[in-house]
This record gives structure tokens, sequence and C-alpha cells, in this order.
């Protein structure tokens, strides 16, 4: 029986699978040479490092949080049913969760650098004409509500036995409907 050729997408899926189940700690060469049945030679031979490896995981971990936001948008409320997703992400997937918001940003040194790297920039326009505010305005919203999602889907994920979800949708609903009210009556201020 020939041996089985190992690629770097099965090292890749197995250190994926590995993270999912139990954080980026996992993700060592024995555990995935077990997953995988194999010596940890085809292993060193497609990862010069960890760091790459990791790199590759986090990669990946990037690729399933937006399928997995993008699966649960709902096309009339899309501004919510984003901030929702994050949420049910967090409660469902806490290990991949943890390694999409804690993986490091390279080039970011503002807080509108973050909202450029992290968002589509589409979104802002989409507010602004769904809400009949400013493009700054729904910039700054949406720049709100990410960083309020961040937090609390990361105390969602790190909490046990956990909170509710209903209690954190709740806590996001009361915080998107502060934010509106704070972004519009700026505007109406400076206008």
């Amino acid at each position: 029986m020939p041996k089985q050729r190992i690629t770097k997408d099965m090292v890749v899926d197995a250190a994926f699978a590995l993270a999912r189940k139990g954080g980026m700690e996992q993700v060592m060469v024995k555990q995935i040479a077990d997953k995988l049945g194999c010596s940890v030679q085809p292993i060193y031979s497609y990862c010069k490092n960890m760091e790459g490896l990791r790199a590759d995981v986090t990669a990946r971990v990037c690729e399933f949080v937006q399928a997995y936001v993008m699966e649960r948008l709902d096309e009339d409320d899309l501004f919510r049913s984003t901030g929702n997703a994050y949420v049910r992400l967090a409660k469902e997937e806490p290990q991949l969760f943890r390694i999409f918001i804690l993986h490091r940003r390279e080039g970011v040194s503002s807080l509108g650098e973050l909202y450029e790297s992290e968002t589509n920039p589409e979104v802002a326009g989409f507010l602004a004409d769904q809400m009949h505010i400013s493009v700054q305005q729904a910039q700054a919203l949406h720049l709100h509500l990410l960083i309020y999602t961040i937090g609390i889907g990361t105390i969602f994920s790190v909490t046990t036995p956990g909170i509710p979800a209903e209690e954190i949708f709740a806590q996001q609903e009361q915080a998107f409907d502060a934010f509106v009210r704070q972004v519009t009556e700026s505007g109406e201020e400076k206008g």
C-alpha cells in the first residue's frame, strides 16, 4: 500500500481543526502529525517555522469568519445582522473568534486605519442612504459598533458558563440605539 502524500493544505487543514477545537495553543507539530497520522517530517517540510503555519491558520480563520458572517446577513437589516452574526460566532466558535479578534493587524496605528482595514467601504454609503445621515456620520456609527461588537463578543467568548445570547443581543441593541442617537444628534448640532 503506497504511503499517503501529505500536502500543505492537509497540514493547514489539520492545524485549523486543532485551533478550532482548542485554540492556537494546540497548533503544534506533534499534534498536527498525530491528526494526519504521519511523522513530524512532512509537517516540517511544509512549515519552515511555526509562525508561518500560524499565519496560514489565521488567514484560514479570517476566511471562515467572513463566510460565516456573509451566510447570516439579512439584506433588509445588514447592519444589525452583521453585529448579531459576530456575536453568534463568539458563542458557536469561541476559539476561532478569539483567534480572529486577537490576530496581529500590521500597519494599524489609529482607529481610522482599523476601520479601513476591518470594514467594507461600501457599508458607510449604504448606512448613510438607509438612515438618512451623512457618510461621515455613518462611518462614525459603524466604527462605534465595530469597537462595541468586538468588545462584547470577546466578553461573550470568554465567560463560563456563558452569558445568555438574548442578554448580549439586548445589550447590543441598546448600544446601537445610543450610538445612533449620539451620531444623529451631533450631526443636527453641526447642521
